[in-house]
């Protein structure tokens, strides 16, 4: 799996609104769009979005570049006023995971 996120630097006091905007959740499906996890950190300066899917990065370029197709473009007016400059893109440096078995799946007679 691919993860990428994209790192914005907060306008100074826009934090509380910003958790408010991730509080309303994504303004996409996030399985519709092929996601398998995505997640939003907010702290007092900054605000994180991670996805993770396979071919992540162009699922993130596929929103950004037809936003119409969800309700990203309101999303994105919305994060404008709250957004001191330019979002950026990073790529994951160093990940660790614990393998975790399936869960068995019992098999039922009938």
């Amino acid at each position: 799996m691919e993860q990428i996120a994209i790192v914005a630097r907060l306008r100074p006091g826009a934090e509380p609104e910003a958790r408010k905007l991730v509080e309303g959740g994504p303004p996409f499906d996030p399985a519709e769009a092929g996601l398998n996890r995505h997640a939003v950190y907010v702290a007092a300066d900054e605000v994180v979005f991670v996805f993770e899917a396979p071919d992540v990065e162009w699922i993130v370029d596929e929103m950004v570049d037809a936003p119409f197709q969800w309700r990203l473009t309101e999303a994105f007016e919305a994060w404008r006023s709250l957004i001191d400059g330019q979002p950026r893109a990073a790529k994951a440096a160093y990940v660790w995971a614990r393998d975790v078995p399936s869960p068995e799946i019992a098999s039922t007679s009938a």
